[in-house]
């Protein structure tokens, strides 16, 4: 069975920063795309970052590049997203996603399996 466990979230004054997880389980990560998602209320589900292939190919959303960072450490099977420079408009449910193939162009359909979601607030 596998599993995505997102931890690491919280809120954050604008600024400041946060380190996202994400545990995966049942799969050998080494294998796989994946990346982080946000869904923020009344919006479509957007890619974050990817890598979007299990070759390390990266991807970044344009509003996040030069403040997120993607890494992966495939024998922890173990995801991060380091987000520095937060802002209100980067609060979201952010959910770590995997797929056996490819995450094209860090697209949420191109994903199979899905983590839970876990909430990051900015604000003051």
């Amino acid at each position: 069975q596998v599993q995505l466990v997102e931890s690491g979230g919280g809120m954050v004054q604008p600024g400041g920063s946060l380190r996202l997880s994400c545990k995966v389980s049942g799969i050998d990560l080494d294998d796989y795309a994946v990346g982080w998602f946000r869904q923020a209320p009344g919006k479509e589900r957007e890619g974050v970052s990817c890598f979007t292939t299990s070759d390390g190919d990266t991807y970044y959303a344009e509003s996040v590049t030069g403040r997120f960072t993607i890494s992966r450490d495939n024998a922890r099977n173990m995801v991060y997203l380091q987000m520095n420079n937060l802002k209100p408009e980067d609060t979201a449910v952010y959910y770590c996603a995997a797929d056996p193939v490819d995450i094209v162009r860090c697209l949420p359909r191109f994903a199979v399996h899905w983590g839970q979601g876990i909430q990051v607030t900015v604000s003051s």
